[in-house]
């Protein structure tokens, strides 16, 4: 049976597994087979997204360079599971679109003008032109467009970051017609206080969005994170089996990604039903130990 925070009655929880974001900053070539065992192991496990692939230039992330290749393989009968591929560019989206198997397009939009720079190579100002241009392509496609608000719980560079930033960004993105965005603390600098702050600020007054939460998190503040969360009304979670990945971008080598496990850890704790597959989920962690120590 799902429970749910009284004030925060009508969503149950969505969980976003980001293998993708695990294995994009790996040095070593992961075989496009390996990729296809393991994304074809997760799709069993009955996750609401896979972000599974990215369509980006080889030359800034060499990893995901046989996306295309990688999707041509995936086993996608019977499976409820919706695809997710990243996007950094109009002509990246142009390319996802061209793809029946993948229901979302995300785009990583930085409030941070030295990150967005950093990431995707553009101004703020530039980025959110293309985030109009790429939602225009989901609408052509029948795709749905996932924003990330990247840097979204603050920044490293001194750049200006408070809540009232948030919310403006998160209203431009809502006047363009985009219905899901889920804000990324890409450094793990975000604490309890900020989480709930800004997801009690944003929730309520925007019902009609579905906002998520891509935490990044060191071992010992992984819980702190995901209750506030929770709590505040977030129900979509991002989460890399064993916390594996993180931004090569923002060079947070000292955290990584919410272990997926950790999330369903939490789900048990509070009684709510993540309705995956246990045995599937199993296996797949098992398959990780493989999959990134050739990393």
């Amino acid at each position: 049976m799902l429970v749910f925070h009284e004030n925060y009655p009508l969503m149950p929880a969505k969980l976003i597994e980001c293998p993708r974001d695990a294995m994009q900053g790996l040095h070593h070539f992961i075989e496009t087979s390996t990729k296809v065992r393991y994304l074809n192991q997760l799709l069993k496990v009955g996750f609401d997204t896979l972000d599974f692939g990215s369509f980006v230039s080889p030359k800034a992330i060499p990893q995901l360079r046989d996306t295309a290749e990688v999707l041509s393989q995936l086993d996608l009968n019977s499976v409820q599971t919706k695809l997710l591929a990243i996007v950094a560019n109009t002509r990246g989206a142009e390319t996802a679109c061209t793809f029946k198997e993948i229901s979302y397009l995300g785009f990583p939009f930085s409030i941070s003008e030295t990150f967005q720079q950093r990431n995707t190579n553009s101004s703020i100002q530039d980025s959110l032109v293309t985030v109009a241009e790429m939602q225009n392509l989901c609408v052509k496609h029948g795709k749905e467009l996932v924003v990330y608000i990247s840097m979204g719980f603050g920044n490293p560079y001194g750049d200006v970051w408070n809540a009232e930033l948030v919310a403006k960004w998160v209203g431009e993105m809502d006047k363009m017609g985009i219905r899901i965005l889920s804000l990324s603390d890409t450094i793990g600098m975000a604490d309890p206080k900020s989480i709930s702050y800004i997801f009690s600020e944003l929730i309520p007054s925007m019902p009609h969005i579905e906002f998520g939460a891509h935490l990044h998190t060191t071992p010992d503040t992984w819980e702190e994170k995901v209750s506030a969360a929770w709590d505040s009304g977030c129900r979509r979670f991002d989460g890399a089996i064993k916390g594996y990945g993180g931004c090569p971008m923002a060079s947070d080598s000292l955290t990584g990604n919410m272990p997926t496990e950790n999330v369903l850890a939490f789900l048990e704790k509070i009684e709510v039903n993540s309705g995956l597959n246990q045995d599937a989920f199993a296996k797949s962690m098992l398959m990780a130990n493989d999959v990134f120590a050739q990393g």
